[in-house]
């Protein structure tokens, strides 16, 4: 394969695109109660303002992975980079929560449409030889983005007003735009038959899984709504994998699966993500209510974990060349499971200081894990499904990050419920905000106390889950991923010996 003389301009177009819709999430945590008061939300409207984009992006991942094999990866990407900056512009001049809903959902659909196509793109304007570096690049940006939405939203609501948050992407967008057009080459895979069909069933089906994980921690399972969810997400994804296996045409290739490093790669990724998310959703309490710090504090706290990611995946980039996908990943995510370790035994009265040791266990554990999983994956994915191939990694990452926030959601919401005395009023006992409110309200300072350590023990059984979940991610990874370093190695000794004999 000839290395592209703009590959690393073609990186840096990627990771613009990339980033735009991971701070844009950032900054929306800190824009939604100013926005709230000026729109005059009510609780609906904000939970549908947040989680329409993730029900939209969900469930057009596949369908966007697909799209991009079959008319063009920069085609689509400049597609949804165009449909994400419009929307953002609907977004910034919203006069009413409907018309911010609406953006937020046109935006789903754009980020759908680019996230896909950056890492396709990416694995094949790079070799073998500079994939794992430029995807470490390209991981770091993400975690850069993660930690930066916050604290830029932040920055901009407090001399600006909420829109500015949204406003920011359109200059990114256009930059990205014109450095596509100029810059990044097209690709995509050979003509194929359109399957309507799957796209329909994975649309159906992932949408509903996601509502269905959204809507566990409030409703609970035995809520009719919760139930139909559970039961279109089953039916849907079902009758998805049984005519992507009967059609000869199928928009995503199930056969990838029966390979042990897609497959040993997705169910780590899977788990690593349903950890990450318990840990981002009870960590921005911890720190917010128990510790005290604002919204924009709390994003800055989380800089020892990007700070750690960088640094590790600068080093983690030669070590996958040398040591292998199985290696990194297996210490990765053992690494992990200390991290969460450190965070069980927090109590109400730690500082900073062990969070931040177990921020930077964190880095390092995804630093290590999280690139290498996701180079078993694609390092399965033959060319010509890239698209699809980068969307199912998407896919499974979104769904494990849903279902930690959920799942760990739930067992913090209901073991702090259970820890709180029965003598404290019915509100208190849902949520430490909760609990917060009704002590300022009432000027209660022992209800404030009782609230912080009830929801410190509940915090530390919800990372224990998540050192299990990081534990069983680790033996799966060690199991099933294979490093093909061998068979790559007898390839090209015997493509060799055919060029010598011509």
């Amino acid at each position: 394969m000839e290395r592209h003389p703009r590959r690393w301009l073609i990186l840096l177009v990627l990771c613009l695109s990339t980033l735009v819709l991971v701070v844009d999430n950032g900054v929306l945590t800190v824009a939604i109660p100013p926005l709230t008061e000026d729109l005059g939300a009510g609780a609906q409207d904000i939970q549908w303002i947040i989680d329409g984009y993730i029900l939209v992006f969900a469930g057009l991942l596949l369908t966007a992975g697909s799209l991009s094999d079959r008319y063009g990866r920069r085609r689509i990407m400049i597609i949804g980079l165009v449909l994400f900056g419009v929307a953002s512009l609907l977004a910034t001049y919203a006069a009413s929560p409907g018309q911010l809903i609406a953006g937020r959902v046109l935006m789903g659909i754009g980020g759908a449409l680019v996230m896909p196509s950056t890492l396709s793109i990416l694995i094949t304007v790079f070799d073998d030889g500079e994939r794992r570096r430029a995807m470490s690049i390209w991981s770091s940006v993400l975690m850069v983005g993660l930690v930066g939405g916050p604290v830029v939203g932040g920055a901009l609501i407090a001399e600006f007003w909420w829109g500015s948050v949204f406003l920011i992407n359109v200059p990114v967008v256009v930059i990205a735009i014109a450095a596509a057009l100029a810059w990044m080459p097209e690709s995509k895979g050979p003509w194929r038959k359109p399957d309507p069909i799957g796209a329909i069933l994975s649309v159906t089906g992932l949408t509903a899984l996601v509502w269905f994980i959204i809507e566990l921690p409030h409703r609970g399972l035995g809520d009719p709504g919760t139930l139909a969810g559970l039961a279109a997400a089953v039916l849907g994804l079902a009758a998805f994998v049984i005519w992507e296996l009967r059609t000869p045409y199928p928009m995503v290739p199930l056969h990838l699966f029966r390979d042990r490093n897609f497959s040993g790669g997705s169910l780590s990724l899977v788990l690593v993500q349903t950890g990450n998310g318990g840990l981002l959703l009870a960590m921005a309490q911890y720190l917010q209510f128990v510790l005290g710090f604002t919204p924009t504090q709390a994003g800055l706290a989380m800089a020892p974990m990007a700070l750690a990611v960088i640094l590790v995946n600068a080093v983690a980039a030669t070590l996958g060349q040398r040591l292998g996908n199985r290696p990194l990943t297996v210490a990765g995510l053992l690494v992990l499971v200390a991290g969460f370790a450190v965070l069980a035994t927090l109590s109400a009265d730690d500082g900073f200081g062990m969070v931040a040791v177990a921020l930077v266990l964190f880095g390092i554990g995804g630093g290590l894990a999280q690139p290498a999983a996701i180079a078993a994956l694609m390092g399965a994915v033959p060319p010509e499904h890239a698209g699809v191939g980068s969307a199912l990694n998407d896919t499974v990452q979104q769904a494990g990050a849903a279902l930690g926030v959920a799942a760990l959601g739930s067992v913090l919401a209901g073991t702090f419920t259970a820890t709180m005395p029965e003598s404290a009023p019915e509100q208190a006992r849902r949520s430490i905000g909760d609990a917060l409110a009704v002590a300022a309200r009432t000027g209660d300072g022992g209800l404030v106390d009782t609230a912080r350590e009830a929801f410190t023990g509940a915090m530390s059984l919800s990372f224990v889950a998540g050192a299990c979940g990081a534990l069983a991610a680790a033996v799966l990874a060690f199991a099933l991923l294979r490093d093909r370093r061998g068979a790559a190695a007898a390839a090209a000794g015997s493509t060799e010996e055919l060029t010598a004999t011509h």
